[in-house]
């Protein structure tokens, strides 16, 4: 377990969804919480999405600070895009200059721009390229950015949001139950980081875990689905459910072995980390 004085969390794409209760679950775990994100206030949220069109979706990096400095934490608010590099270091020095320091990083944000679910033959180049940017360079630079600090201190735990989609073969094609070659590349590329940094760096005291949330209605797909008439066809676990995994798993990070995969839905329900969601 981490020392309760030095419980200090960056956790990406913090605005809604799985990072919002990400940390809310740490802050009430006893962590301070930085987290970076595109929507600066209340209201600003838009859905640029394949099937966005554009829609208000809720959430904000100020919401996710007032929750967090509400579970009697302290709290950074970054606005932070995922293809701008120097904006993704300058995050980490940000939340070194004011607390000293990074001992979790939890890379959670994804580009939602439209390709995540565009078909082979239809996707373009560009849409590629920028998928790969945001799910597999952003995470690597903010990886690199805080190692230093942890490998200087000796501990650090790092953890993935990952995707069954980045393991498993698509059961249909998209829009028919599978989904996009570019998001599935993506996040394949980036589900190799956590085994590489516990065979590299494990003995000198960084912990790295891929989590798969499972699927999950976050707010964007909740509003997506009332719009398109689809409400209650697809049933997936809150937002909470994968947060609550997180918190739980960096704080025992001795009982999944360095470099593994998590499954979020499984931990929530075997260690009672969370009501039953499926009844």
């Amino acid at each position: 377990m981490t020392n309760t004085a030095e419980r200090r969390a960056l956790v990406t794409g913090g605005t809604r969804g799985i990072g919002r209760a990400t940390a809310i679950a740490l802050a009430s775990s006893g962590w301070d919480v930085a987290v970076t994100g595109r929507t600066a206030r209340r209201g600003e949220g838009r859905d640029d999405s394949d099937a966005g069109g554009g829609r208000v979706i809720p959430g904000s990096l100020e919401e996710t600070v007032e929750e967090i400095e509400a579970a009697d934490r302290r709290a950074l608010g970054l606005v932070v895009g995922l293809h701008d590099r120097s904006a993704l270091v300058g995050a980490v020095a940000q939340v070194g200059e004011a607390w000293g320091g990074v001992d979790l990083l939890v890379n959670n944000a994804v580009d939602t721009s439209p390709g995540s679910m565009v078909s082979f033959d239809a996707l373009a180049v560009a849409q590629f390229e920028t998928k790969l940017t945001a799910n597999v360079v952003a995470p690597f630079v903010l990886i690199q950015a805080v190692l230093p600090g942890m490998l200087a201190r000796g501990a650090g735990i790092i953890v993935d949001v990952t995707s069954h989609a980045a393991t498993a073969d698509p059961p249909a094609a998209v829009g028919e139950g599978g989904w996009g070659v570019a998001y599935a590349s993506s996040k394949a590329a980036a589900h190799r980081f956590a085994p590489a940094l516990a065979v590299e760096l494990g003995h000198r005291g960084i912990r790295a875990y891929n989590v798969d949330p499972g699927y999950v209605e976050t707010e964007r797909q909740v509003v997506n689905a009332e719009a398109l008439g689809l409400s209650g066809r697809y049933r997936g676990a809150p937002p909470s459910v994968p947060g609550a995994a997180i918190a739980w798993l960096v704080d025992h990070p001795d009982a999944c072995e360095n470099g593994a995969t998590v499954q979020a839905q499984k931990v929530a329900l075997t260690h009672g980390l969370h009501e039953d969601w499926r009844r």
